[in-house]
Parts: C-alpha cells; structure tokens; sequence
C-alpha cells in the first residue's frame, strides 16, 4: 500500500469534485452509491475541498461515510480567499470539521498558495493544528518547486497534490525530484487529463471544460489525433483507454485520485492497478505524449497564474 508520510492510503483514491462542481448537475443519491461502491472496491482515499460545490462536497463525504470513519482517510483543502474575505487556516479548517462531521482530517492542504500571504505562513498555521490533532498532515496544491521547499521547511509536508498525467507531465522536471529528495508523496489530479485521455466528450452547457483551451475545437481536433496511442495500445491489450493512461500514471509511483460519477468507470479505473504496462509500452506511450506537446493550455489565461508556469517543451523522441 502507498505512504504519504505517516498515511497509509489507496493505490488509488477518488477525486471527489465532479460529484458537487465544474462538470455539470450531479445526483446526490447516485453520488452515495459511487462513494460507497469506491470504498466497497478498496479505495479508502477521498479528495474533497472546501470550494467543491461551495461546501457541498465535504459535507457529501461526511454523509457517506459517517459511519465507516474509520475505514477512509479524508483529505481536504482550503484556500485563503474566499467570497472576497480572507479565510485564516483555523477558519477553514474549523468550517471543514462542521461539514464533514469529523473530529480530524487526515490530510489538510493549501489548495493555491497565494500571491499575498507568504506559504511559510499558511503551511505554518496548518502545522498547529496538526499539533492541536484537529488534522493529521499538511499538504499543499499546484506549488513551484520553490514553493515546496519553503513550505517544507516552516512545518514538514506530507504530499504534495499537482495535475499530472500524460497530457500534462510539467512536474517531471523540477516538482517531481523535488518531493522525492524532501520525502513528500505525491498525489495526481486528473490524470485522466480530466477524462480526455478516457473519451470523454464535453456535452453539457455548464461543464467548466467547455472554458478550457485544451476543449476548444481546434485543439480537440489535435488531441484526438494523438490520443491514437492511447487508443492502440488499449486495442492490442484488450483493456480500456482510461486503464491505459492510469496504469502510465501508477507506473511513477504516485498516488492518482480520478473521479467518475459512473459506478461502470469506477471500477475499471481500479481495474488499471492490475495493468502492468512494459518499458516499451511506456516508451511508447512517452513518444506520442512528449511533455509540452499537447494543444492547449491546462487552464484558462485568467487562473494559470495560480499553477506553476509550464517549464520549456521537450523535445519529440526519436
């Protein structure tokens, strides 16, 4: 089983947020049964945030398993600008607490560091309360490499959460090293390149994808003809496109929380935990997913200042 620090989690978690926000309605009661199905399957790591939904999304995971407690570890997060007050960690964390129906949180991030409060001081405000027991680890969100390291010196992290996935790869040339040589886990959002590398196609009006460059018809048009790869590979080893690309993410020893609404795609994304793809397998998925290659931005202009900027293109292998 996977270590962040001191946690023992899932191969697997369960990235919660398009269970209350960003990918069109959601039914809460669907919602349970997928909750509890993730669990049933062996998932006991759930990602939730206190911006999912507003609120709504902590306080679904405190319903689901409010009397399983014992069996999940819950990680959450917190940013400190909200509704335009400024939220203290206590504040948030305390806010947290009450919509989980929780006495602790196992793992409590910083979702943005922001441009104005120094990380030393954010990371610092979780480390009390890591030592009052109301959480039980720091973590930090789409953090530079720098960032980490300063972060990790005011109270010691236990993982750091970045988008990582084949069509996002960025992390690998300075974050990557980095929590490794400090011993801070690392957990990968979307790394199912949020459902693009699965299929997925954007349909409903109020889906945040349709904002997001990457889902613009030009570049649409590119990644499918690159996700050709994904879909090759799929064929020639009888298993799904999404299997294929997060057995590409497991293979980097990290921690994946994909999210899925749809009990039929839960349990193939834990199917991939037995899909062990080969170095040439690997190199040829690396070859069609060089970092920097695929079209489009990962977020829109107006909130890639609150991610780390893209380091340089590598260049096509031979």
């Amino acid at each position: 089983m996977p270590q962040l620090g001191k946690l023992t989690v899932s191969r697997q978690g369960f990235g919660s947020m398009g269970l209350s926000h960003n990918y069109g309605r959601a039914d809460d009661a669907n919602s349970l049964k997928t909750l509890h199905r993730a669990l049933d399957l062996g998932i006991t790591f759930f990602d939730t945030a206190t911006g999912y939904g507003k609120g709504h999304n902590e306080s679904l995971l405190g319903k689901a398993f409010a009397d399983r407690r014992d069996a999940v570890t819950i990680a959450s997060k917190f940013i400190h600008r909200a509704d335009g007050a400024v939220v203290t960690p206590r504040e948030a964390v305390e806010a947290s607490l009450a919509r989980l129906g929780v006495d602790h949180i196992d793992l409590y991030y910083l979702h943005r560091v922001d441009a104005d409060i120094p990380i030393e001081e954010s990371i610092g405000g979780l480390g009390e309360l890591v030592k009052e027991g109301k959480i039980g680890a720091v973590g930090v969100s789409e953090a530079s490499a720098e960032q980490v390291r300063r972060g990790h010196a005011a109270f010691p992290l236990t993982a750091l959460q970045s988008e990582y996935s084949l069509w996002t790869r960025d992390v690998e040339v300075e974050i990557l090293p980095t929590v490794r040589e400090l011993g801070i886990g690392f957990v990968a959002y979307s790394p199912l390149g949020r459902g693009f590398l699965a299929g997925a196609e954007v349909v409903e009006a109020d889906d945040v994808r349709n904002q997001h460059p990457r889902f613009q018809a030009d570049a649409i048009a590119a990644n499918t003809k690159r996700r050709e790869a994904i879909e090759r590979i799929a064929a020639r080893l009888g298993v799904s496109k999404a299997q294929v690309a997060l057995a590409w993410v497991l293979s980097k020893d990290v921690v994946p929380i994909p999210g899925t609404r749809h009990i039929e795609h839960l349990e193939a994304n834990w199917a991939a935990n037995d899909l062990l793809l080969d170095q040439a397998t690997i190199a040829e998925l690396e070859t069609a997913y060089t970092r920097g290659s695929t079209f489009g931005t990962r977020y829109p202009a107006n909130r890639l200042s609150q991610v780390p900027p893209e380091p340089a293109a590598e260049a096509a292998l031979a």
